[in-house]
């Protein structure tokens, strides 16, 4: 178990039997363990240089384990440094590679094919984000919606901003209502257009991910890196942002709110009424009431009329340009 934090699996059956027989001597342990005495020595010193042991009194010496939770977080921590050492080099050698007159233009842009190599690359970058996620949400999914929507609670979790923009069709799936009022609940900051274009992760503005085609079915993927593509990327994301409505109300009843988002996502009113468990005669006379308040000719038109009149709010700006 501990092979991962540096200890090897000889010296940690010594420490565990320490742990079960505290100040015992080394020549004990070795009969306990059936080892050379020699070895055994060898074990120890290495046990005491990571700080799993101590050793008291004069000759014999009896051998004093540190107790799990001080010595293998100590140990943890070591690791987790080191680790963030070596991607802190992995950006430099990257930043030195961009410099290099040798790069090529054509290293840009992968092509990632096959749904599970797509699911897989998209988890590697996911995990790989530290400051912010920017997705356009719209089926179909290469992974379970389950597991995604996990890991950007992880993100959350993590103090990670993320930005979601929904499609009506990404609403409409099983569970998709429920997907987006949850992350929203969660701290991700989302809205919802009636006409988002494709597809797009984008992570920490130095990747994106986006399907190779918008039919049906996701065969194939792009992962483009730090380029003018990606400038454009970026820049389609903030007008689409621009022009959607919130997901998540502030100032209003959480049912309209609900209702005011699948009505500027274009849901018509059996629709909404299936979302929330309504009637559809509740739902139209309540969308008839909304917009006369809003003073909307438009389903969207009234979404956006909220959001100006900030019955619908967010407590965190829009993404840079």
């Amino acid at each position: 178990m501990l092979e991962s934090v540096g200890v090897d699996a000889p010296d940690e059956e010594a420490y565990r039997a320490l742990l079960a027989s505290p100040g015992c001597r080394v020549d004990d342990l070795a009969k306990r363990l059936g080892r050379d005495l020699d070895e055994l020595r060898d074990t120890v010193a290495r046990l005491e240089q990571l700080g799993l042991l101590t050793t008291a009194g004069d000759e014999p010496v009896r051998l004093l384990p540190t107790r799990p939770d001080v010595a293998i977080d100590a140990l943890v921590a070591v690791r987790r440094a080191e680790l963030d050492r070596v991607r802190d080099e992995a950006r430099l050698m990257l930043a030195d590679l961009r410099t290099q007159e040798q790069y090529q233009p054509e290293n840009l842009v992968e092509v990632i094919i096959g749904q599970e190599a797509i699911a897989a690359r998209f988890a590697q970058l996911l995990n790989g984000t530290r400051e912010q996620l920017l997705v356009l949400d719209q089926p179909p999914y290469a992974s379970k919606t389950e597991q995604s929507a996990s890991q950007v609670r992880g993100l959350l979790r993590e103090g990670v901003s993320v930005r979601g923009i929904y499609s009506p069709d990404s609403l409409d799936v099983p569970g998709g209502v429920e997907k987006a009022f949850s992350l929203a609940d969660a701290g991700e900051t989302s809205r919802v257009h009636p006409q988002v274009p494709m597809k797009l992760a984008v992570f920490d503005r130095t990747a994106a991910l986006l399907p190779l085609s918008l039919d049906q079915l996701v065969e194939g993927a792009l992962i483009v890196h730090p380029c003018a593509l990606l400038d454009a990327l970026l820049e389609m994301f903030k007008l689409l942002w621009d022009q959607a409505v919130p997901v998540v109300p502030a100032r209003m009843d959480p049912l309209d709110a609900r209702l005011m988002t699948l009505l500027a996502a274009g849901f018509k009113d059996d629709a909404i009424a299936r979302q929330l468990a309504l009637s559809s005669r509740t739902v139209g006379r309540r969308v008839a009431e909304l917009m006369e308040t809003l003073g909307s000719r438009t389903r969207f038109q009234a979404g956006i009329h909220a959001h100006r009149r900030q019955l619908l709010g967010e407590e965190s700006p829009p993404p840079e340009g």
